[in-house]
């Protein structure tokens, strides 16, 4: 009989000499070895154009740079402090939030609203919904030019409508009252098909037997939608809430098509001013700066909704 100890024909002296973890990772390594080699092309395009323009536009935020000079000289942060005493910046601040603040809100409540009422799968619920949803897969800058039309005072059909009904003759794009409301129409009525669709997909999963429990209870609609649908779309509820936040907060193709950030600047972004700094200003350094600024913006905001919404649900 042969001893218990002895060395297996294909194990090596080195191997067994390995403690039991160090040669178990050994193992696994040489297993997923070929797994990782399919990994490098994608890790190589996420370093090469995400990871590297993410740190050198870090790095020009602390230069003044420029897209022609062979110096670029280093300022460490001037350009956050001339970005904090910049009033111009300030008002595109304000003006985000405002956008933000109002079409978050009512793109989400409104395509929930949709979504409850097309809920069946009928017909005309499906055809509805392919009008809703028309929007979101056109082109944000293609419908910026065709609502310019639409509210043109001269040949727009808006305008002319409301003067037909007695109601005055409004310059939209060009009031400095009527410009931002204006963008968050479009903004609305391009992302609330979106949030349609997202809370469509989250009530198909609300389970069937709660909704006939509380029915049996005595619940009325009200009751049975603010007890037992709603909390079972609170992911929903997040996740269209994060994205439609995200997508505000970088607006930027309706503001360029419909008004150029006018009239006198009362509707220009924190992306459109980013635009402007870096391409018809030349001050790239400048630009990259205010784009860490947004960054740390939509990141802490996202970070608050993340926390509000996990909180609402351990309650």
């Amino acid at each position: 009989m042969k001893h218990s100890s002895a060395l297996s024909p294909n194990m090596s002296f080195a191997t067994a000499r390995l403690p039991a973890g160090r040669s178990r990772r050994a193992i696994r390594l040489r297993r997923h070895a070929r797994a990782y080699v399919f990994l490098v092309p994608s890790i190589t395009i996420l370093v090469v154009f995400v990871g590297y323009p993410i740190v050198q536009s870090f790095w020009m935020s602390l230069h003044n740079w420029s897209f022609f000079a062979t110096v670029q000289p280093y300022v460490g942060l001037q350009n956050y402090e001339n970005l904090w005493h910049d009033s111009r910046f300030w008002g595109d601040l304000r003006n985000t939030a405002i956008y933000t603040g109002t079409v978050v809100p009512l793109q989400v409540c409104l395509g929930l609203a949709l979504a409850v009422a097309l809920q069946r799968n009928t017909s005309i619920n499906k055809f509805f919904r392919s009008v809703y949803f028309f929007p979101v897969i056109s082109s944000l800058a293609t419908m910026g030019i065709v609502w310019k039309f639409l509210l043109d005072p001269t040949i727009g059909i808006i305008t002319h409508a409301m003067v037909a009904v007695g109601l005055p003759d409004i310059d939209f794009l060009e009031s400095t009252t009527w410009a931002l409301p204006a963008v968050i129409l479009v903004g609305v009525w391009k992302g609330v098909g979106f949030s349609m669709v997202i809370f469509l997909a989250a009530l198909q999963d609300v389970p069937e037997s709660l909704l006939e429990a509380a029915t049996l209870d005595g619940a009325g609609p009200w009751a049975r939608f603010r007890r037992v649908v709603l909390p079972g779309l609170r992911p929903s509820l997040l996740f269209s809430s994060v994205i439609a936040t995200i997508a505000s907060m970088q607006l930027f193709d309706s503001v360029y098509v419909m008004t150029g950030g006018g009239p006198i600047f009362h509707t220009e972004t924190l992306v459109t001013y980013i635009y402007l700094e870096a391409f018809d200003y030349s001050q790239p350094g400048y630009a990259a700066a205010l784009s860490w600024v947004l960054f740390v913006l939509i990141l802490g905001i996202s970070m608050l909704q993340l926390r509000l919404f996990r909180y609402a649900e351990v309650n």
